[in-house]
């Protein structure tokens, strides 16, 4: 587990700067399966690109595949702070990522256990592996104090 600590803090970094450029604080991180490097990074930004593809995880597939020469990264493993949602399920296992470690879970669109388990359905031709919860209180921290300094310089109550 201290393993996954590890590389879910560097995709809490990249939450950070997705968080600075004014963008949902959700970071990713790609991690090859034979040498134990981060080959790929990401963060939320379809602000800012104008892109609603623009999700953490994509950006750290799109990284990874880039530095790779290689859109299959067969057997990696991708941290992101906030379970992804169906488009991010989607491009994991077309990415043939081998497992999945997310932080918080996502209540609304989370497509891998909260809404919807779609890495499960029996039509895909590709498992992921999903660990859940690493440093999940501190992932849906970052993300309750964004959304809480959104609403506050909107003159919204607290709560």
């Amino acid at each position: 587990m201290l393993e996954h600590e590890a590389y879910m803090r560097e995709a809490l970094a990249e939450a950070s700067r997705a968080m600075a450029g004014g963008e949902v604080p959700v970071g990713a991180v790609v991690v090859a399966r034979d040498t134990g490097r981060i080959i790929g990074r990401g963060c939320n930004h379809p602000i800012g690109a104008s892109d609603p593809t623009a999700h953490a995880e994509v950006a750290a597939l799109r990284d990874a595949a880039r530095r790779t020469g290689n859109y299959r990264l067969t057997g990696a493993t991708l941290y992101v702070t906030v379970e992804p949602c169906l488009m991010c399920a989607g491009a994991l296992v077309h990415a043939r990522i081998g497992t999945l470690v997310y932080g918080a879970p996502e209540p609304k669109a989370g497509a891998v256990r909260s809404v919807m388990r779609a890495l499960e359905h029996p039509a895909l031709n590709h498992r992921v592996e999903v660990v859940a919860g690493v440093l999940g209180e501190e992932c849906r921290g970052r993300m309750r104090a964004f959304f809480g300094a959104r609403r506050h310089a909107a003159g919204e109550p607290a709560g």
